[in-house]
């Protein structure tokens, strides 16, 4: 394994985004803002979000579409940091656009009908005029939210809860090359799942006793916790893995293929970028660090990157 640092200081960082002109955007969710790292490593600040901006994704019209995820408290200590609970002015989450030349946010989401966005953390465009994302809910002292899966148009014009719950978490999320298949991260049980896609906010359901009508592709060995994934060309899923701070990579079959093993517990997102999509992105949140690798496989090719 050969890593690059690109940059460092940074304040948990996640949602790593190739931009088309090879600079990396990201969020830093306890400096609540989305961050830009250009090829020469030269950084500079998108947007001022506000409350916990999370999962990312390059949209239309050069603008970005964030999951903010509301807000966390943090715990800090010497080359550590990592949220804990639930920040003081919490509300709720949401999903916003942001304007990447301006840096202006406006909301797009903030609730499924009646029901309040808890703490929206990952997606993917569907290349159709939506996307898919997670809710991984709150944690708090005593209690702690479902996780949960929906689709959203990104017009705003519609938002659809599409897989409830999801126990553990829902976390990382992605979309097989064919359009056909939903995959989703179970952060606290080490599960990934995967979900026939139908149709716009449409999941063919397993029965009973899938808890929450996926299919449990693969269940992760021992103590490992589940972040974001990113989908290859060959359809892959490689999915950030906490606690043992590795990089797993799982064939559409479930089967563990690949482990990369990474210098901290935390590497939370990864994404490809380059001419060839066989540069690896991933963030290293503990100790707030952006760095890329050569790729054993081309990454999918995302909407508008």
């Amino acid at each position: 394994m050969s890593l690059k640092v690109l940059a460092e200081g940074l304040r948990f960082p996640e949602g790593p985004v190739a931009l088309p002109d090879g600079s990396i955007a990201l969020v830093e969710i306890e400096k609540q803002v989305i961050s830009r790292i250009a090829p020469d490593g030269t950084y500079s600040i998108i947007s001022r979000t506000g409350g916990g901006p999370n999962g990312l994704a390059a949209g239309p019209d050069n603008t970005l579409i964030l999951c903010n995820n509301g807000g966390f408290a943090w715990h800090e200590e010497p080359e550590i940091l990592r949220p804990h609970g639930v920040a003081p002015d919490y509300t709720h989450g949401r999903i916003e656009v942001v304007d990447i030349a301006t840096g202006d946010v406006r909301t797009l989401y903030d609730r499924v009908g009646d029901v309040m966005l808890k703490g929206p953390n990952d997606l993917q465009l569907d290349g159709k005029g939506g996307f898919w994302f997670s809710d991984l809910g709150k944690v708090r002292g005593r209690d702690r939210d479902h996780g949960g899966v929906y689709w959203a148009a990104l017009d705003g014009s519609k938002i659809i809860e599409a897989a409830y719950p999801i126990f553990g978490g829902a976390n990382g999320i992605g979309i097989s090359p064919d359009g056909e298949k939903l995959y989703v991260a179970e952060t606290e049980t080490g599960r990934l799942w995967a979900f026939d896609i139908l149709g716009p906010g449409q999941l063919r359901k397993c029965p009973w006793p899938s808890t929450n009508g996926g299919l449990m592709l693969c269940q992760f060995p021992g103590y490992r916790r589940l972040d974001s994934l990113a989908i290859t060309d060959a359809g892959n899923i490689v999915v950030a893995t906490l606690v043992e701070g590795e990089i797993t990579t799982v064939t559409p079959a479930g089967k563990i293929i690949d482990v990369v093993k990474m210098p901290e517990r935390m590497p939370t997102n990864i994404c490809f970028g380059g001419p060839d999509r066989r540069t690896a992105y991933i963030t290293l949140s503990n100790t707030g660090k952006l760095v890329s690798m050569k790729w054993r496989e081309s990454g999918l090719r995302l909407p508008y990157c």
